[in-house]
């Protein structure tokens, strides 16, 4: 017999004991972190229609990959945009990183180091060229894979690293060590980075299944970083990943990520945590248990990338205002 409305559980109450909150063990907050999915799994809002416009067509597709390719920086003096992914253990960069490549390369690939664990599986700073195709040309964008961040003291990404990051210092395959930031003197230090080795683009990668349970110390280091971010002048997005995960809709067919009320809510949620408007946000779904390519997995992995190119020529577009108010002033 099919269980009715009122055998369902209508509210979950967790008992907790003041006293010993703060020394749970991890195991136990993992269980109840499980536990805490599945309530919130329970029940998923579908809106009445789309909030955001999306094509879902293979010729849209095509369309997104071609104006990639044919993508060229408003400055001279700089070939490929880099794009810097920051976020915290398993939330995806390098998977996004293997799921544009294996849109450009016609099927799924595992170039970057990929997977579950409690600690970074990333150690270096890597810099990462998508080709079009096996033996195409490279496309004119690099995603620079991190170190995931941690929220205790001295694991995971340092903050001073990110400095050295965004100004163009570190070179790819720089080997990270948490516990003492790149020197000035060190040798492998780039000590005048030109526009091309900076960041013009940094994308924050988010959990849509942890975004609600973020940690503290871990919002204090990626609201620290966003302030560095924020004093260089280089914009920023969100890449909220998992969405599939996050919601069963969503699961059930990629087109309904936007007519998720759950996931709209987590979009919400990410840009008040960030403090970066809702349209600065970008849900995507990366390969991780495929085989093989799917159209409308790619149109939202491609419009992720489009968005990346339309902030680093905002990017430009203030460098060039620079130069320019410096030589009226000439």
């Amino acid at each position: 017999m099919s269980p009715g409305l009122k055998d369902k559980i209508h509210c979950v109450a967790y008992i907790m004991d003041a006293c010993k909150i703060s020394i749970m063990p991890t195991k136990l907050q993992e269980k109840l972190d499980a536990i805490h999915r599945k309530v919130n799994l329970m029940e998923r809002t579908e809106l009445e229609k789309p909030w955001r416009t999306i094509v879902w067509e293979s010729g849209k597709r095509k369309e997104l990959m071609d104006n990639i390719r044919s993508y060229k920086p408003m400055v001279s003096s700089v070939s490929q945009v880099q794009v810097l992914l920051i976020g915290a253990v398993g939330a995806g960069k390098s998977s996004f990183f293997n799921s544009i490549n294996s849109v450009f390369r016609g099927h799924v690939t595992s170039q970057a180091i990929a997977g579950s664990s409690t600690t970074s599986l990333t150690t270096q700073f890597r810099t990462y060229s998508v080709k079009s195709g096996r033996e195409g040309k490279p496309l004119p964008i690099i995603l620079c894979d991190t170190m995931g961040l941690e929220e205790s003291t001295g694991a995971g990404l340092d903050i001073d690293d990110i400095s050295s990051i965004l100004k163009g210092h570190l070179p790819d395959r720089y080997q990270f060590n948490p516990s003492a930031p790149l020197q000035s003197e060190a040798s492998s230090y780039r000590k005048s980075p030109g526009l091309k080795d900076k960041i013009h683009c940094v994308a924050y990668v988010m959990d849509a299944c942890k975004i609600s349970i973020m940690p503290t110390k871990l919002q204090e280091k990626l609201d620290a970083i966003r302030r560095k971010v924020n004093l260089m002048g280089i914009p920023q997005l969100v890449l909220l990943t998992k969405v599939d995960e996050a919601c069963p809709l969503v699961m059930k067919d990629v087109r309904n990520v936007y007519q998720s009320g759950y996931i709209k809510e987590m979009m919400q949620e990410a840009s008040a945590q960030l403090g970066v408007p809702l349209s600065c946000i970008v849900p995507v779904k990366n390969y991780s248990e495929e085989l093989e390519l799917d159209t409308n997995t790619d149109i939202l992995l491609l419009s992720a990338i489009i968005q990346m190119l339309r902030f680093a020529d905002n990017y430009f577009d203030e460098i060039s205002d620079k130069f320019s108010n410096i030589e009226t002033k000439e």
